[in-house]
């Protein structure tokens, strides 16, 4: 992928608040040809840096910080955000794992040409997920570190009221053997959010499904050899308005406390729910202390096996995880003392900047108290400790909500069973599973946002 305009984070010029400097003009010769950069050679720039440092190291990256001395192990490089800032300048961050099991996000600065890129500066951003600072873009394009002590609403990806947006949908085809078939969500309009379908370009036999038990809205793909490395692209407009509790017509609340595959019923949930709420007198406030019970438990650390599949009992033996595992244990909780709560999915879209590409997908919850659903984002709410009390209650107007509940039905449906959830593809080939991920990137309607202050 080439570096466009607005397409990475970190387009244009960044200046380090506080830091003593800014951004410096080139001094290279402009007759000297510019070797053109792309992401893929800022990602191998990155790598081998790190790779080098740990093979110097001894099997680890050593970064020093907070006293002491961090043993690292690289986890990912997020490649979404790797971005060329200007002639031979470069950005890249990576999530790299302590010994200690804490996942550090660190943010690399790189000089130098494809294949001869050296690191110039190397700063922690984050430690499982809460940031020490933030970035801000300005009207002439630069970037700014703002302190955590001095960001606002915006800064932690808030925008209240309403957001409007295109949504892009794409997924590369991997080699097709023999007859594929895969399930895509395919959302559309609730009462939060107004969804347009702009263009579909996708290969295959087309069929829409409808999800027997959540009502959810799939497109679902017949797919043959000659299918293979083709893409799917699917734009939506999206209109959205931040949520808060709210009344739902047709309601049967009590269904969401059954259990699900990976959200079961069991004695320790009940065990452990019954002794948080000890005292509490309301749903209300036995759902608030959950959440916050949830908050105090577990750390935001995607790394190792068994995370990311919102298995409550995983996530309540170990006490990491992602998103998914933070809202499956919260659902779990609320369900064993009698609080019907529920599960969605779909992708936060960036407060900071009006286009780019996004960080795969996010989930959320709703709990149901005093006739109304009660959205709640608990992982959000780790992060950013001063939105804790934002997140009971609401969820901020720039989402794309794409499905919602857990084990989906529908026919013709996978021969591996009930969908665990559904945001990126379900594939199969001859029946075998394919892992595949797809990438998502927005453009904002920047006239008909609603600031966050």
């Amino acid at each position: 992928m080439h570096i466009k305009q607005g397409m990475a984070a970190f387009i244009a010029c960044i200046v380090l608040v506080g830091c003593g400097r800014k951004n410096e003009k080139s001094n290279l010769n402009p007759s000297v040809d510019i070797p053109h950069v792309v992401t893929a050679d800022i990602q191998a720039g990155i790598e081998k840096y790190i790779d080098d440092q740990i093979r110097q190291g001894d099997g680890f990256f050593y970064l020093p910080f907070n006293n002491r001395q961090l043993k690292l192990k690289l986890v990912r490089v997020h490649t979404e955000y790797l971005a060329n800032l200007g002639p031979r300048r470069h950005f890249a961050c990576v999530d790299l794992a302590d010994i200690s099991g804490d996942v550090y996000d660190v943010d690399f600065f790189l000089a130098g040409d494809p294949g001869k890129m050296t690191v110039t500066e190397t700063t922690v951003h984050k430690i499982n997920g809460q940031p020490y600072y933030v970035w801000e873009q300005k009207e002439d394009k630069t970037w700014h570190r703002i302190p955590v002590d001095q960001a606002k609403d915006h800064h932690f990806g808030v925008i209240r009221s309403r957001d409007e947006f295109d949504f892009l949908y794409q997924v590369t085809l991997p080699e097709i053997s023999g007859s594929g078939r895969m399930w895509l969500p395919f959302p559309e309009s609730d009462t939060f959010q107004t969804v347009t379908v702009k263009s579909i370009d996708a290969p295959g036999r087309r069929k829409i499904l409808r999800e027997q038990h959540h009502g959810n809205r799939i497109l679902f793909l017949e797919l043959e050899p000659a299918d293979s490395k083709k893409r799917v692209a699917i734009v939506y407009h999206v209109v959205r308005r931040e949520k808060s509790a709210y009344v739902e017509k047709n309601s049967n609340p009590k269904k969401y406390l059954n259990p699900e595959r990976l959200v079961p019923a069991s004695k320790i949930f009940k065990e452990i729910a019954e002794r948080v709420v000890i005292g509490k007198k309301t749903d209300l406030v036995k759902a608030r202390a959950l959440y916050d019970h949830v908050i105090d438990s577990m750390r935001y650390i995607k790394n190792g096996e068994g995370w990311g599949r919102g298995d409550a009992v995983y996530a309540c033996d170990v006490r990491t995880g992602n998103c998914t595992d933070f809202h499956s244990y919260f659902i779990a909780l609320a369900r064993a003392v009698n609080i019907p709560a529920r599960f969605a999915i779909g992708a936060s879209i960036s407060s900071n900047r009006n286009e780019g590409g996004i960080d795969g997908y996010h989930c959320w919850a709703e709990f149901y108290a005093e006739g109304k659903w009660w959205p709640v984002d608990i992982s959000e709410g780790d992060k950013y400790s001063s939105l804790a009390t934002y997140y009971f209650g609401h969820h901020p107007a720039n989402r794309f909500e794409l499905s919602h509940g857990r084990d989906l039905i529908v026919d013709p449906g996978p021969v591996s069973g009930p969908i665990n959830f559904l945001a990126y593809p379900v594939l199969e080939v001859d029946g075998e599973l394919i892992n595949i991920r797809p990438q998502f990137s927005f453009t904002r309607s920047i006239s008909s946002v609603s600031p966050s202050e």
